[in-house]
């Protein structure tokens, strides 16, 4: 290539038109999910402290919320269910008349065309807060993936777009799709957490879905942060089951694990920018130390840069307000 003087780098980065006129990678709201968190009742929009501007809902302001991602070009919602009761087996997560399967026909009854994407896991609807049937103090992998299959069932009957597998356990997404095929519905498809690594991102999701662990850890089911080549076992298990979509699981903390999948796969790839990222922007945005809305930019096109096609994010709304101005794609 020229050197300098002849090429000059710069002569493309003078003004923001010039800017955006050669970007390589562009953010967009129709890339982004908003995931919303979904309680009994009417009218409730109870705030999550460690998560500003986030809340549970009851399902009439949940699809409020839904309309004002729908009418920015926000791709689709992820939901998570609060139940009334908890249990040892989990078996709110499989209940038709659940917050989440009510929050589904609402949605798809008032927005049709809005992506809904319903996260599959138990450990919001525990009352030991694991992500499977708990015996002799670890998660017991085989007896949880029938009653995944059930809630991801449910799901599908009440319209959900694409069940979301959080669980971690070996073979959910093969026990998911049999149970789905079985019973027509092979339309509905699976994005799977393939790689979703343990570690300490997670807590201010854990206030919002209720459900830290009574005991333990889940750190024998969910992957440890060293591991790259197990990550890509892990995605090409999910792919030989039958998975649509595969995601990695915290996004910034695993770039390089989100530039590994896209380039070795080929495959629709969702990135989740958990909870934890979220948090930090906010507080130290609230302390003045950077600017909240650069800061969220620059780590959603960074996410997207790495490979990520789509990115579920807290961000996602304030985020496609801003992609409205020309300058900010």
């Amino acid at each position: 290539m020229p050197a300098y003087p002849e090429y000059r780098p710069r002569r493309l980065r003078r003004t923001p038109a010039l800017r955006n006129l050669v970007r390589e990678t562009r953010l967009s709201a129709s890339q982004l999910v908003l995931p919303l968190f979904v309680r009994a009742g009417t009218g409730v929009r109870q705030p999550v402290a460690s998560m500003p501007g986030v809340s549970q809902t009851s399902v009439d302001e949940l699809v409020t919320d839904a309309r004002a991602a729908a009418a920015l070009g926000i791709g689709g919602v992820l939901l998570f269910g609060i139940p009334e009761h908890k249990d040892a087996e989990g078996s709110g997560a499989w209940d038709d008349s659940g917050p989440v399967q009510q929050a589904v026909r609402a949605l798809k009854r008032e927005l049709p065309e809005l992506v809904v994407i319903t996260d599959v896991c138990l450990c919001e609807y525990t009352s030991h807060g694991h992500c499977g049937v708990f015996v002799n103090g670890e998660v017991d992998n085989d007896a949880t993936l029938e009653l995944l299959a059930r809630e991801a069932l449910s799901h599908a009957r009440a319209g959900a777009d694409i069940v979301a597998p959080s669980d971690m356990m070996d073979g959910r997404v093969g026990a998911i799709r049999r149970a789905l095929d079985a019973n027509a519905f092979q339309s509905t498809a699976i994005m799977a957490y393939s790689a979703k690594f343990a570690g300490a991102f997670y807590g201010p999701f854990r206030e919002a879905a209720e459900s830290t662990p009574q005991v333990g850890d889940r750190r024998g089911y969910q992957m440890d942060s060293g591991n790259a080549d197990e990550a890509m076992r892990e995605v090409w298990l999910d792919i030989a089951e039958g998975a649509d979509l595969v995601m990695v699981k915290p996004a910034g903390p695993f770039l390089d694990i989100i530039a590994r999948v896209k380039s070795e796969t080929g495959y629709p790839l969702a990135a989740y920018q958990v909870s934890g990222e979220f948090a930090m922007v906010q507080a130290a945005a609230d302390r003045g130390w950077i600017s909240r809305d650069q800061v969220m930019m620059e780590s959603l096109l960074g996410i997207r840069r790495a490979g990520a096609d789509v990115i579920i994010t807290y961000f996602a709304t304030d985020a496609a307000r801003l992609l409205r101005s020309p300058m900010s794609s």
